[in-house]
């Protein structure tokens, strides 16, 4: 932000000078070129007076929030919830307002909100939508593409990567996936970043096959239907493979669904880690107190809701124009499911 110092060296003039000018102190004798001169430099560096700052820095501001998730899904994953009440606790902190708005049915009409916060995940043309309301817009875990818009984002590769290099550490060869085939809409395919990296990164080192995965819905449901599935695949009198090529380790995109595969695991009789090992995703907070403690992958949820409404907070009060993506960085947190392999 420039300041009355910034303008005095662009004018070639003194602060002094800047500020009695600026502040139309009608008992200074200067030239009209110079004060034309302070006048547009002040123009170009977009000084903004410091009383107006003051005033601008305490505007509360009416925030509207939309969320592409149902209520019944947020409680199946806690995920979002973790992130939504993040945003809501800084938005009460800040004194602002939140506006809750209708993902499935935004309204080219737009109440009167300064900002949109997003979370979830929006197809280009939700994207587009927004776009048309010309208000600032924070997207969070969804990449908004050319529009003018922020987004906080998590590094899912670099996430994916320490996975697949843990698993690879403790010795396991034979590693696979139950994840996501779901998409935000029928119309354009929203892919899942977890489960495309994955299956890229486990190709990379050549071990990546496709007998070991299983995609389906973030539930617990799913997660217990699928693992059923993969199991079966290689044990039984329906068996497709032979138990010796079964995986000895699965990553699995959340901890919800993972939750589902602990109770598929009890319902087999089968050991985790000795039977199959197992690698989650986000920390949920159950995660720790299942048996065994679940290893998986902490994101910074608390952080991501907090840091949107900061960056909503820059474009809205004009302190940045330059929209910009935060991409956060997670943590592998080791607990008991993942055992060591010869």
């Amino acid at each position: 932000m420039a300041t009355i110092k910034d303008i005095a060296l662009r004018a070639g003039v003194s602060p002094t000078t800047v500020s009695r000018v600026l502040n139309h102190d009608e008992t200074i004798n200067v030239q009209d070129r110079t004060r034309r001169n302070i006048l547009e430099a002040a123009e170009e560096l977009e000084y903004t007076p410091k009383a107006k700052r003051k005033g601008n820095q305490n505007r509360k501001l009416r925030v509207g929030l939309v969320y592409t998730y149902s209520p019944e899904e947020e409680l199946e994953d806690p995920y979002y919830l973790c992130i939504r009440l993040a945003v809501e606790k800084r938005l009460q902190k800040e004194k602002y307002t939140s506006i809750m708005l209708p993902e499935r049915d935004l309204s080219p009409v737009l109440p009167g909100v300064d900002g949109i916060i997003g979370l979830g995940t929006f197809t280009r043309k939700k994207f587009e939508s927004i776009e048309g309301w010309h208000i600032p817009a924070v997207f969070i875990d969804s990449m908004p593409g050319s529009c003018n818009f922020d987004s906080v984002v998590v590094d899912y590769r670099g996430a994916m990567n320490s996975v697949v290099d843990y698993l690879y550490g403790c010795g396991h060869r034979r590693i696979g996936l139950i994840g996501s085939d779901e998409s935000y809409e029928s119309s354009e395919q929203v892919m899942e970043p977890r489960t495309v990296y994955f299956r890229e990164l486990l190709g990379k080192r050549g071990l990546y096959d496709e007998r070991f995965v299983k995609t389906g819905k973030f539930t617990a449901g799913d997660g217990h239907r699928l693992f059923m599935e993969l199991y079966g695949d290689f044990h039984g009198a329906g068996a497709k493979y032979p138990a010796s090529e079964s995986p000895t380790a699965l990553f699995v995109v959340n901890d919800t669904i993972a939750s589902g595969v602990y109770k598929a695991a009890y319902d087999l009789k089968l050991m985790i880690p000795g039977a199959v090992s197992i690698i989650g995703f986000n920390d949920i907070p159950s995660a720790k107190y299942m048996t065994p403690p679940l290893t998986t992958v902490r994101l910074p949820m608390e952080f991501m809701g907090d840091y949107a409404v900061k960056l909503l907070r820059e474009r809205v009060l004009g302190e940045r124009k330059t929209s910009i993506r935060v991409t956060a960085g997670t943590e592998m947190k080791v607990r008991g499911s993942v055992r060591m392999i010869d």
